[in-house]
């Protein structure tokens, strides 16, 4: 991987800490964790373009990670990187969970909602398959969003039906809002569960590796269009790149204080310029 996707994800992690802390708001933990994901889909993988609804197509099913996705989209020139200091607030189209109502490029789904991204996807995908459209639709859920039991119905009907064109990724950090999913409600051997569900699974024990991703991400475009969905595991850290949140459910949702900021700032120095 390149210099400038190293200094991109320092950059996108300075972004969401800097939202979050601003209104003292926000998930900062899952933010962290997908970082080098949103990266390497953004930047090496997708072809995207929204104003061309023939192109790959993004769905964010767990909505509350949207500081990650709104410093991605910024930083791909959807809209402008000084319009994160809008995050939050009263009016601002960046609101804390992604909303399309306000016309925000990049933004496909209002979601945060949990269990229905993949429903989604799924939909879109097969609309593409309609349409003669041979793009790759691709969704990012979490793995304690996957105790939503309308994700099962989705896997279900997407091996049954042959949604070959679609690419899932399950943030696996093993953490949620309460504790780690191990405690709140095991999901248990999820390869095994969506092999039996006659899913394409592929593994990254590594989901904070930027080269990890790369090569994961293409062999799923790999394995697309060949009569299976595709769905990768993704093994990250919680707070990835903040020492003192890493592998901490308690920093879920909870924004850093002025010290705490200052401290994680240290941790990735400016490389791109904050907003």
């Amino acid at each position: 991987m390149s210099r400038d996707l190293d200094n991109l994800v320092i950059q996108t992690r300075r972004d969401i800490l800097r939202m979050v802390h601003a209104v003292n708001s926000g998930h900062p933990g899952g933010s962290l964790g997908c970082v080098e994901f949103f990266v390497v889909l953004y930047n090496q993988i997708m072809e995207h373009d929204h104003n061309n609804i023939s192109k790959d197509m993004f769905i964010l099913s767990n909505g509350h990670i949207s500081p990650v996705y709104y410093s991605t989209l910024a930083r791909a020139g959807y809209f402008e990187i000084k319009e994160l200091s809008t995050f939050r607030k009263i009016n601002s189209r960046l609101q804390g969970h992604p909303t399309n109502h306000d016309d925000l490029p990049g933004v496909n789904i209002s979601s945060g909602s949990l269990g229905q991204g993949l429903s989604v996807g799924i939909g879109v995908a097969l609309s593409k398959k309609l349409n003669n459209d041979n793009s790759i639709v691709y969704v990012l859920t979490g793995d304690g969003e996957l105790q939503e039991g309308q994700n099962w119905e989705a896997f279900m009907y997407a091996s049954a039906n042959n949604v070959d064109n679609i690419i899932v990724t399950v943030d696996y950090n093993g953490q949620q809002i309460d504790g780690s999913t191990e405690d709140v409600l095991d999901i248990g051997n999820l390869k095994l569960k969506l092999e039996s569900f006659n899913w394409k699974v592929l593994e990254i024990e590594n989901g904070n590796s930027l080269n990890d991703v790369y090569n994961t991400l293409i062999e799923a475009k790999k394995n697309s269009m060949k009569g299976k969905p595709v769905v990768i595991l993704m093994k990250t850290i919680m707070g990835n790149g903040v020492d003192f949140m890493m592998y901490s459910h308690k920093w879920h949702g909870i924004a850093p204080n002025d010290e705490q900021l200052e401290e994680a700032l240290n941790q990735n120095p400016e490389t791109l310029g904050d907003y």
